[in-house]
């Protein structure tokens, strides 16, 4: 951590950083563990080439996600996007997970959905990773997942040169089809956004915890395919959502349809190596030729 952005943090927080240790966080900022001369241990994360609403954005969205009964999520003591841009919030000591963390993060995050969201979208844009996130909002989520995600990321997809022409011709065709793909209508959920294995974790106490959230209003089958997409969640954890707030009729057939969004961010992150799990997800709702 440079001087400019430890004094940055001091004048944030009202206190120096006495020691810090790098951490696992992302591949974006650089995150560490730091301890500050009061006795606060904090998590800060800094990247001398922030951009508007980098950090402020996931200041925004962690408080977003603070429902009674939902996750445990850090509490932001300071955030800037001018570089050195920074984002500090509370050391959450991580302890290990039981059976009834499993269920517990079910619940919560049952809650956190039921919680909802003024519209499907956003009040502002934030960022997944370096990819901007345009949420202005929707009338629909059909509408809303066509003109806000799987349109803007397949052309992106199609730019950076990940995603072959064919492919993106389906995804247009199966956008053009969502009014009868999504299933029965529900009211905006209150999302993470970007729910993976990652992006959870569970405290000293065995409560459930999320970071890292890139928020909005959505349909929350999306966040629960996302869980399923690269594994880390137990079933129980599905099984005590429902139990709490039980899903559509249908919804296990909207599983890929619903990872086809992460899907084509990671093409897009990542290049072609997970054009192959995209093509199988779009290929269970529309012909591929």
């Amino acid at each position: 951590m440079s001087p400019e952005v430890a004094g940055a943090v001091a004048d944030a927080v009202g206190a120096r950083i006495t020691s810090a240790f790098p951490i696992a966080g992302g591949s974006i900022a650089t995150t560490v563990r730091a301890t500050l001369d009061d006795g606060r241990v904090v998590v800060v994360k800094h990247d001398d080439r922030s951009t508007p609403g980098m950090f402020s954005g996931e200041a925004h969205g962690l408080g977003w996600l603070r429902v009674d009964g939902g996750p445990r999520v850090p509490r932001v003591l300071a955030a800037r996007d001018t570089p050195p841009g920074f984002l500090v919030m509370e050391w959450i000591e991580s302890g290990p997970a039981t059976r009834a963390t499993e269920i517990a993060t079910g619940r919560a995050l049952a809650t956190l959905h039921r919680a909802g969201a003024p519209s499907f979208g956003l009040d502002r844009p934030n960022q997944l990773a370096t990819i901007d996130q345009d949420n202005t909002p929707a009338t629909t989520w059909p509408e809303f997942l066509r003109e806000r995600r799987i349109l803007p990321l397949t052309r992106r997809a199609v730019d950076t040169g990940g995603l072959p022409a064919t492919l993106a011709s389906a995804l247009e065709r199966l956008a053009a089809d969502l009014e009868d793909l999504t299933g029965p209508d529900e009211p905006p959920a209150r999302l993470h956004g970007d729910l993976w294995a990652g992006n959870a974790m569970t405290d000293s106490e065995g409560r459930p915890v999320v970071i890292d959230p890139a928020v909005y209003g959505g349909h929350r089958e999306i966040d629960l395919a996302m869980m399923r997409l690269f594994g880390g969640f137990p079933e129980s954890v599905f099984e005590a959502y429902d139990a709490t707030y039980p899903l559509a009729s249908g919804h296990e057939e909207r599983v890929a349809l619903n990872q086809i969004v992460p899907l084509l961010v990671h093409v897009v992150l990542f290049g072609a190596g997970y054009v192959s799990r995209l093509r199988s997800a779009v290929g269970r709702y529309v012909p591929l030729t």
